[in-house]
């Protein structure tokens, strides 16, 4: 196995999410503060990993209002479980750019099995010579399975807020080869 640990850049990369919201639409958020470890072997990203710790509190959903509501106890209740962790336990190849990076959600204390659909947007080399990695992954979780149950039933039919989230990430690093060139 020849695996090495990329840098996550930052200021190309997010981890958001969507919910419904009153049946008929959708809420969409971020989470502004979190951290990943990405272990790539570049000839076969099978044997490559992914280890993320997301603060809870770093939620954004462009409502300071909702974004306390979703941080207290209803929700994320994040004085009690400040971080929400996947760890993966293996990859598989799906297609040419397409895998499936199958780990373990911890929300809330609750551990869950859950597979990401990742999409290889590739490798390049940027304007300063650097190694670059980019991917997209999705996955929907119930939140009720992580015991974020509470919910409104409205006078029309149907609930305030869905039982199923959307998680999307978007993912640019930074060979280690790169960042030794570059200092």
């Amino acid at each position: 196995m020849n695996t090495s640990l990329w840098k996550i850049d930052e200021m190309h990369s997010a981890i958001g999410f969507s919910v419904r919201h009153l049946v008929v639409g959708r809420v969409r958020g971020q989470f502004r503060s979190w951290t990943a470890e990405l272990a790539i072997d570049e000839s076969d990203l099978t044997r490559s990993s992914v280890n993320v710790s997301i603060e809870m509190a770093s939620v954004d959903t462009g409502n300071p209002h909702r974004d306390a509501e979703l941080v207290a106890g209803n929700f994320f209740d994040a004085t009690k479980f400040p971080a929400m962790t996947f760890r993966s336990r293996r990859v598989e190849r799906s297609s040419e750019n397409e895998y499936r990076v199958v780990g373990e959600l911890t929300i809330r204390g609750v551990t869950k099995d859950v597979t990401l659909s990742a999409d290889l947007g590739g490798f390049v080399v940027d304007h300063r010579g650097s190694r670059r990695i980019g991917m997209s992954a999705t996955a929907r979780v119930k939140r009720s399975e992580f015991g974020m149950v509470w919910n409104q039933v409205l006078e029309a039919g149907g609930v305030a807020i869905g039982d199923e989230v959307d998680i999307g990430i978007d993912i640019e690093a930074v060979a280690p080869s790169s960042l030794r060139a570059s200092a």
